[in-house]
């Protein structure tokens, strides 16, 4: 049998690393050796693809390190294929070997910093991208935006935007989903809607859909969702993907359809352990308790392993629906029986548990029997569990000890008051609001929302003045007689 050419070698190793195969590979890397076809920069540059390809990164590494002089395709192929950190220390190699970053190699180290969180770095690869004229090549610009986004720096993400001849659909949603990280909920859903128009094959890009409805779900913008819910039915089969359809079980849930949620819910082809958490926390959060236990129960019976936020939302639907027994069962199957060591916050739902019960004493011992160093979490659930029985007490117990940990968290002090207010210690009520003036402390205003037209309006405590109160409740008395209700304006305003 003739040997085999470097050729043939060659071709066989790029088809093993386009199947992934890597025993066949590893295979040919040995008959290489074996007949003296290496090195040869052809072949050893094949050879750190396959191994790239198939994850096994050691063995490209030493392939790589065993170049006399790798090509920039060599570098190139190992800078896609490392973690970040090894990425960037790969382009300082590659400088120091006096090759010239291309529009491979910066985008990729770029993808490093963007994971690493490391604009500085970024923004020194931005310049140099420009120097080197790969600016503004669309990979190397969406890489760009890409980190500056992650990063949280919009402004210098949207500026790069701007000055894109041309964006795809990636660039569009990485721009959206930058958006939404940082909360910017409106602009977010504005690019979203442009980028449909815009941006060709977004309509069908199932990308950034997760982001934006996360955005509705935190703004409680339902009729958005439902309107990016229904595009996605007329263009996409998004039943398919279970990021998306857990993003819309989320939505409906925090926007208080839990209906739409549950049906969201049963027409998802696929679903894990994220869309069953999701639905239990969804029924606890409206007070289902019991539905919330049947998910559960039916979610073990299907054989879904369940996890760490599982359990934190199973328990605090316990926790808000009065279901103590079946709590205190879950708690203690949780290592037991599924393998998951409890939590500071599974430890902190248990006392709200109890602490909603009325049995302090039992949330106080549960307390004191955690593995781990109790932080804020729980000693919070018990400080509001003596506010909602008037504990004294137990609430100074609780109380102090979140002020050493929470220092300047007003809150506590404020729950503290309450609870000394409800049982007629107001010479300790006007010692702390003494003390909170000492620190500078200023409670933030409770705040209520309100959807009127498909906008948002928020009310704060206090910050209405009284000539429009008086004209608000002459309105609400006039539709509660339109109602036929009895009582009378002058009974409104004696309230005020």
């Amino acid at each position: 049998m003739p040997p085999p050419t470097t050729g043939s070698l060659s071709a066989l190793l790029r088809r093993c690393a386009a199947l992934g195969a890597l025993f066949p590979g590893t295979q040919l890397h040995a008959r290489a050796l074996i007949g003296g076809c290496l090195p040869d920069a052809t072949l050893e540059t094949d050879l750190v693809l396959l191994y790239c390809r198939c994850g096994s990164l050691h063995r490209a590494h030493q392939v790589f390190d065993g170049m006399p002089s790798p090509s920039m395709h060599a570098y190139n192929i190992l800078l896609a294929a490392s973690p970040a950190g090894a990425s960037l220390e790969l382009l300082a190699r590659l400088l120091a070997a006096g090759h010239r970053p291309d529009r491979y190699a910066v985008p990729a180290a770029l993808r490093a910093c963007a994971e690493l969180r490391d604009a500085v770095l970024g923004a020194a690869l931005h310049g140099f991208a420009v120097r080197l004229g790969l600016f503004p090549n669309v990979v190397v610009s969406g890489a760009l935006l890409d980190m500056y986004a992650k990063a949280g720096l919009l402004d210098d993400a949207v500026r790069v935007f701007d000055e894109m001849p041309k964006r795809d659909a990636v660039v569009w949603n990485c721009m959206v989903t930058g958006y939404a990280r940082a909360g910017r909920a409106a602009e977010a859903l504005d690019l979203f809607r442009r980028g449909q128009v815009e941006a060709v094959g977004m309509a069908n890009d199932l990308r950034a859909m997760p982001s934006v409805l996360n955005v509705c779900a935190k703004e409680g913008e339902l009729i958005k969702g439902r309107e990016i819910h229904g595009r996605m039915v007329r263009c996409l089969a998004f039943d398919s993907d279970i990021a998306v359809g857990n993003a819309l079980v989320d939505m409906y849930a925090k926007c208080g359809r839990v209906d739409l949620a549950r049906a969201v819910f049963a027409g998802m082809k696929e679903k894990n352990v994220v869309s069953w958490s999701t639905l239990i926390s969804c029924y606890g959060v409206h007070g289902m308790g019991d539905e919330a236990l049947r998910i559960y129960k039916e979610m073990v019976s299907r054989g879904v392993k369940p996890n760490c936020i599982t359990f934190t939302s199973i328990l605090s639907s316990c926790s808000h629906s009065g279901l103590v027994s079946d709590g205190r069962g879950i708690f203690e199957a949780m290592s037991k029986v599924h393998g998951v060591e409890p939590t500071a916050d599974h430890y902190a739902c248990m006392v709200d548990l109890l602490g909603r019960a009325g049995a302090i004493e039992e949330a106080v011992g549960f307390i004191r029997k955690m593995p781990m160093e109790p932080g804020a979490s729980p000693w919070g659930a018990l400080l509001s569990a003596c506010a909602m029985h008037n504990n004294v007490d137990v609430g100074e117990i609780a109380a102090y000890r979140l002020f050493e940990l929470e220092e300047g968290n007003a809150s506590n002090y404020v729950t503290l008051c309450s609870i000394y207010d409800a049982v007629g210690r107001s010479d300790c009520v006007a010692g702390l609001r003494s003390r909170m003036k000492e620190l500078g402390m200023v409670k933030t205003p409770g705040c209520s929302w309100v959807d009127v037209k498909g906008r948002a309006h928020a009310f704060y405590q206090g910050s209405i003045p009284r000539y429009l109160r008086r004209q608000m409740l002459w309105v609400l008395d006039q539709l509660l007689e339109d109602m036929g209700a009895s009582e009378s304006e002058d009974e409104y305003l004696s309230m005020n």
